[in-house]
């Protein structure tokens, strides 16, 4: 079923499995109250975790959550509110492995769907923090995670939905590195010499320890820009709030100590809003080379929103006809492992993409996507390299491959995969010894 799934992402389950025995056994599968999304899931994460130990070093475990909706006409059972209420569907938290030094995704290493229940009126800051919350969904994925074994480093890249101390004190106990955005920058820190300031203060008190270039993209009403960003850097000490959870009091540390670097814009376009990115980091940042680390790091977060995307639009997660949403649950884990894959693909040819193909792919591929390419005249599949592959793949899914048409997504990718599948069986039928 996973294969039928991977051969296809886009289509129907019924597309998918072809056939009725097939699309029987799949229905009674993601119908089976034995079967949940995490222990579909269960098995990938311990292969990601031991590819983790395998490499070593410093592992980036980047997070994000998504809204999963099915639209507010789906006729399906169990699904809760999104959006601002009007959707339907549930929401996902997952963690991403992603290798330090390429930014390739190595796979998942938690993922927890949740659905979202309605706050209670009037409540007060402290009766929020005895109850059930979304953002506790962040402290349970690090220790689901759990600490790293011996010789590899977990460092969690979360962006500013994490900037919780309940979250820190997860971290901490997980022995795990951090890079969070800092969403409370007027929150009250304290300094070595004993001094209490806001954080912005803080920052602003700081020397310009080197500047920055961040490409922005475009946004409503405005275009993409390059922004020239001032690098400041300080140690800090986190206290703890005075309103906290019953777990933070009993489990967690009085202060944490920790540094934010601050990428800040002077100068911004008029009409722009000036960027600036404060990131809180585990480690001493002492020297403008950690610092741009810091930024390097929390530069890959992105990532983790390239495979919803994926999981989203190749996938079409959301298009799924699933009468209930443990249905839609069940399938939505498959989904992901898959949109994994189609991750990593792109990845290759952005990362080596003079690599020869056939060391990335069979070489049946690159033989028969050659014929396909050149009229059905096969070359010497040695002189593909990976982009060539990709983008000989991408065209067979749509794409013009124009100098203005940029790298293939994910759309076009996925359908050129589709029809190199659906080729290589009709190869493989008329000629076994293809390859």
């Amino acid at each position: 079923m996973a294969a039928q799934f991977a051969q296809r992402p886009d289509g129907s389950t019924p597309d998918q499995t072809e056939n009725w025995a097939d699309l029987k056994a799949t229905y009674r599968f993601f119908d089976n109250t034995n079967v949940s999304h995490q222990a579909i899931l269960k098995p990938h994460f311990a292969w990601t975790c031991d590819l983790m130990a395998t490499q070593g070093g410093t592992v980036l475990l980047v997070s994000d959550t998504t809204e999963v909706d099915f639209g507010h006409k789906r006729e399906a059972t169990g699904l809760s509110p999104t959006g601002n209420g009007s959707g339907r569907g549930f929401f996902l938290h997952t963690s991403l492995a992603v290798d330090r030094g390429t930014g390739q995704a190595l796979g998942m290493v938690a993922q927890e769907l949740f659905h979202r229940k309605k706050a209670p009126a009037k409540e007060t800051p402290t009766q929020r923090l005895t109850r059930a919350r979304e953002s506790e969904v962040w402290g349970r994925v690090v220790d689901s995670v759990g600490s790293a074994p011996e010789g590899t480093v977990y460092r969690h890249v979360f962006d500013r939905g994490a900037d919780n101390y309940e979250v820190f004190c997860h971290l901490v106990h997980q022995e795990c590195e951090w890079v969070v955005r800092a969403a409370q920058t007027h929150r009250v820190v304290e300094t070595r010499d004993g001094r209490r300031l806001q954080l912005s203060e803080l920052l602003a008190e700081q020397d310009v320890r080197g500047t920055r270039t961040v490409q922005v993209k475009a946004q409503p009403n405005q275009s993409a820009r390059s922004a020239k960003m001032e690098m400041r850097y300080v140690r800090i000490v986190m206290p703890r709030p005075r309103n906290v959870s019953p777990w933070v009091k009993e489990n967690g540390a009085s202060q944490i100590a920790m540094s934010a670097v601050q990428l800040l814009e002077p100068d911004p376009p008029k009409g722009c809003q000036a960027l600036n990115w404060i990131l809180l980091n585990s480690d001493p940042v002492k020297s403008p080379s950690q610092a741009r680390r810091v930024i390097e790091d929390y530069e890959k977060r992105p990532v983790v929103e390239e495979l919803h995307k994926a999981a989203k639009t190749g996938c079409r997660m959301e298009d799924r006809q699933y009468r209930t949403s443990a249905r839609l649950e069940r399938v939505t884990a498959v989904q992901c492992v898959v949109a994994v894959r189609l991750l990593q693909l792109r990845a290759h040819a952005r990362l080596t993409p003079e690599r020869p193909a056939i060391e990335i792919v069979p070489e049946q591929w690159v033989q028969v996507i050659n014929g396909v390419r050149h009229g059905g005249k096969r070359q010497d599949s040695a002189g593909m390299t990976v982009r060539d592959f990709y983008r000989a793949l991408a065209q067979l899914g749509g794409f013009v491959g124009r100098k203005s048409d940029g790298e293939p997504g994910c759309i076009t990718l996925w359908r050129g995969f589709e029809k190199l599948q659906l080729i290589l069986r009709g190869v493989n039928y008329y000629d076994p010894t293809c390859g």
